[in-house]
């Protein structure tokens, strides 16, 4: 693999973005806010952050970001998103509001606000094997975080909840160059998920 440094931009509209760019600087990418299509044709790859993903949709909307967000991610720009990232790059939404649009490109149907309210926000360890260097759960905070209640075939799931009743409901998946958590890596201090994400975009430099 290349040790090549790539750039991914963090979608700036709202959300963890300082948080989401200490952590790429940390996985040894090159971090950059991302507001306007000009600067998302500059980056290797994009980070999704939270936030509240009807907000976000309309954001983009008004700074003429949607659908080069589409064609880029169809094109095969590799994309992560976290919380209200993970919705934006769902195929499918159950409890969005009547319009809402996402950018889509993961096989996947995602509930918004899964878990509950803000109030309902909590931290529970997650297996994450293919993340798993160095080994441990990962410790993940959730924050009216949503939860993937069906996949594709090219689907992978990378991890499940291990909390009381919400146990086994999947909440990391990718699909080829497009991953997507329903928590918040960002916030954590642990870089695994960064890490990964990062590699990611650089096999695709090298498949470019």
């Amino acid at each position: 693999m290349t040790h090549a440094q790539p750039t991914i931009g963090v979608l700036a509209l709202q959300g963890d973005v300082r948080e989401h760019a200490r952590a790429l600087e940390a996985a040894g990418a090159r971090a950059v806010p991302v507001r306007r299509p000009q600067e998302l044709e500059r980056v290797d790859g994009l980070v999704i952050p939270g936030g509240e993903s009807t907000t976000m949709w309309k954001l983009a909307r008004t700074f003429e970001l949607l659908d080069p967000l589409r064609k880029r991610v169809e094109a095969g720009m590799p994309a992560y998103g976290s919380c209200a990232g993970m919705i934006m790059l769902a195929d499918r939404i159950r409890d969005g509001v009547q319009g809402q649009e996402t950018v889509g490109g993961i096989d996947m149907t995602v509930r918004r606000n899964a878990f509950g309210r803000q109030v309902d926000s909590f931290e529970s360890d997650v297996t994450l094997p293919a993340l798993d260097d160095p080994p441990g759960p990962f410790r993940a905070i959730f924050i009216r975080a949503p939860w993937v209640e069906a996949v594709g075939d090219g689907v992978e799931i990378l991890g499940r909840v291990e909390r009381g009743e919400q146990t086994g409901r999947i909440v990391a998946v990718r699909q080829g160059r497009l991953m997507a958590t329903a928590f918040h890596p960002e916030l954590t201090g642990d870089f695994r998920v960064h890490r990964y994400f990062a590699d990611l975009v650089r096999r695709a430099m090298e498949e470019e």
